[in-house]
C-alpha cells in the first residue's frame, strides 16, 4: 500500500528525540507517534485536495468538468482495496476483477470506461470486422481506460503495442482487457499501463468481429458501462458505477484515512486488536 511518511517528522524520529530528552515515557511516545501518524495523513489529503484543483484546471482546459477532475483525482490517491470495500460496504456489490486480471507491470491510474465488445467470428475474411475497436479507440479522449471483453479470449491478444501507443498519444489513463495482451516489452517502454489475463502473441484478426462500444460488457466477471469509474493498481482493479461513484470515493478515503494512520499505532503498541478496536478498520 501506498504510505507516505515525512522524513523529518516520523514517529520513530520522535521516539528518538523523546529517548534523547529522557523526558518522554512509553504512553506518552505512543501518543505521539498516533498523532504524527494523523498529522500526516491530514497533511498527505490537504496535498491532494490541492492536485485536484491542480488537476481541474487541466480537465477543465480539455473539455471536461471540474467535477470530473475532482472525482478521477480523488480516485487516483485512494487504494483500490479501500474503493472494493467501500462498494460492498455502502451498496453490497462486487466491483473488482478476479486475481487473473494482473497488470503488464506495476501501474495505478484511474479513469472513465471506453467499453468494447468483440465476439467470435473464427475464420471471418471481412476486412471491416475489427473497424469499429479501432474507431473506439480514436473517439475516446484523456483520462479514459479502454475496458474490452474477448467472447471466450484466454489465449486472444485484444491489443498490442499499436492499439496502445494510440491510446497513450490520445492520454488515456490504461486499459483493462478481458483476454491476453501482446507486445508487452513494448508497452512497458513507452509506459502504457495495461491490465489483462494473460500475455499471448496471438491475434484477433480472423477470429473476432467487433459487436459494440460503448455498451454494457462484463469483464472478468464484473459489469462495466461506458462512463463508470475504473480504477487500477497492484492489487488490481475495480469498476465503480458512475451514479454512485461521489458515495464510493467518500468512504474509501475515510478508509484509507484510517488505516494509514493506524500503521504507527500498530507498530508501538505491537498490536493490531488494539488498533482496530480504536479505528474500527481492517
Amino acid at each position: 500500500m501506498n504510505r507516505t511518511m515525512s522524513p523529518t517528522a516520523s514517529p520513530k524520529t520522535l521516539e528518538s528525540l523523546g529517548r534523547k530528552s529522557g523526558g518522554l515515557k512509553a504512553p506518552a511516545l505512543l501518543l505521539l507517534a498516533a498523532l504524527a501518524a494523523i498529522i500526516l495523513a491530514s497533511l498527505a489529503f490537504s496535498a491532494r485536495a490541492i492536485r485536484a484543483s491542480q488537476t481541474a484546471s487541466r480537465v477543465a482546459g480539455q473539455g471536461g468538468s471540474t467535477d470530473d477532475a475532482a472525482l478521477l483525482d480523488g480516485y487516483r490517491h485512494v487504494e483500490v482495496a479501500s474503493v472494493s470495500d467501500a462498494l460492498e460496504q455502502l451498496f453490497g456489490q462486487r466491483g473488482y476483477m478476479s486475481h487473473r486480471m494482473r497488470p503488464v507491470f506495476t501501474s495505478k491510474f484511474a479513469g472513465f470506461a471506453v467499453t468494447v465488445q468483440l465476439k467470435k467470428d473464427e475464420g471471418t475474411r471481412d476486412p471491416d470486422a475489427l473497424a469499429g475497436m479501432l474507431a473506439s479507440i480514436d473517439n475516446g479522449g484523456p483520462h479514459s481506460v479502454y475496458v474490452m471483453s474477448l467472447e471466450d479470449g484466454a489465449d486472444i491478444a485484444g491489443m498490442g503495442g499499436l492499439m496502445g501507443t494510440a491510446m497513450a498519444a490520445r492520454n488515456y489513463s490504461g486499459a483493462v482487457i478481458d483476454g491476453g495482451v501482446r507486445d508487452t516489452a513494448y508497452l512497458q517502454k513507452i509506459g502504457f499501463p495495461v491490465f489483462a489475463t494473460g500475455i499471448v502473441p496471438s491475434t484477433s484478426i480472423h477470429h473476432y468481429r467487433f459487436a459494440g462500444a460503448n455498451v454494457p460488457v462484463v469483464c472478468d466477471g464484473v459489469t462495466v458501462n461506458a462512463q463508470d469509474i475504473v480504477v487500477a493498481d497492484s492489487d488490481g482493479v475495480v469498476a465503480v458505477p458512475r451514479a454512485r461513484a461521489k458515495e464510493v470515493l467518500a468512504l474509501a478515503q475515510e478508509m484509507d484515512f484510517k488505516e494509514h494512520s493506524m500503521y504507527a499505532y500498530i507498530e508501538k503498541l505491537k498490536s493490531i486488536q488494539e488498533a482496530v478496536k480504536k479505528f474500527g478498520r481492517l
